[in-house]
């Protein structure tokens, strides 16, 4: 749960810069990539194992070592600029990174902002919370606070199905709503599977998965008309999924291989 606490500051100090209104930047291309020999990858660093920071308090995880190996394949080095759940599209849309391998879930309404790769990573939402609580489906939200990292999948879910006296509290990210879990302002929160892992390892047998949400993708995000670059990430996602280094990257980050529905290559 370190993970967590280290976020927390990190969330504090980019907060302000999450809403800044930037015009938007072109789309774009690998050449302009190659010719300035740096790639500029925004990710997540509050959601382990796939956004870490290591103990030198550089970005590490699952999502690191993806972006690495994307540098590696384009033959420039990689800049990791941390991101929040929140500005992660904003970054991208603004020119301040070049693409997110970011754990953003594919989803229509992204789509309209960003274009997304093939699937690289995937994870299962679910409401989760006090062990005492008899929850089962979206019926029992009624009358309760339920946390969730704001414009996070697990947000989009829980709004969809909550009666109209639940009350969703939306936090910066998902360390914050984890320690309002830990703490006890809310009873419940959404959470993907990666999460409740971590949470279980620091706090055994207070918490459990009430109901599941949905089962997420997670896409290589680029600007919307980047359609080259988009082409050359979805390859390189089938040169590393045939390959075997992704298959790899998630035994290390996450002590399973590839599910088959990432693992299949781009038809």
């Amino acid at each position: 749960m370190n993970y967590f606490t280290k976020a927390l500051g990190f969330a504090a100090a980019t907060a302000l810069l999450a809403g800044a209104t930037i015009a938007p930047a072109s789309a774009q291309t690998v050449e302009e990539i190659k010719a300035r020999g740096t790639v500029n990858i925004g990710m997540l660093v509050d959601f382990p194992p796939f956004g870490i920071l290591d103990l030198q308090g550089q970005p590490d995880g699952y999502d690191a070592d993806v972006a690495k190996l994307l540098a590696e394949d384009m033959g420039v080095e990689v800049n990791i600029v941390p991101v929040t759940g929140p500005n992660r599209i904003p970054y991208l849309l603004s020119g301040q990174v070049d693409l997110l391998v970011a754990s953003l879930g594919i989803t229509p309404e992204r789509a309209e902002q960003v274009d997304f790769s093939q699937p690289y990573a995937g994870i299962e939402i679910f409401v989760y919370g006090d062990q005492s609580l008899d929850v089962t489906d979206a019926s029992g939200l009624s009358g309760q606070n339920v946390g969730v990292a704001r414009a996070s999948t697990q947000d989009t879910a829980i709004t969809e199905i909550a009666p109209a006296d639940a009350n969703i509290q939306r936090f910066d990210d998902d360390a914050t709503a984890v320690q309002a879990l830990l703490s006890g302002q809310v009873p419940l929160i959404g959470a993907s599977n990666v999460v409740i892992a971590q949470i279980n390892q620091a706090a055994p047998d207070r918490f459990d998965a009430k109901f599941p949400l949905r089962q997420q993708s997670q896409g290589i995000a680029v600007r919307k008309g980047s359609d080259e670059l988009l082409t050359y990430v979805n390859g390189f996602l089938d040169r590393v999924k045939e390959g075997g280094e992704l298959n790899a990257v998630h035994e290390e980050w996450l002590q399973s291989p590839l599910p088959e529905f990432l693992a299949k290559t781009q038809q």
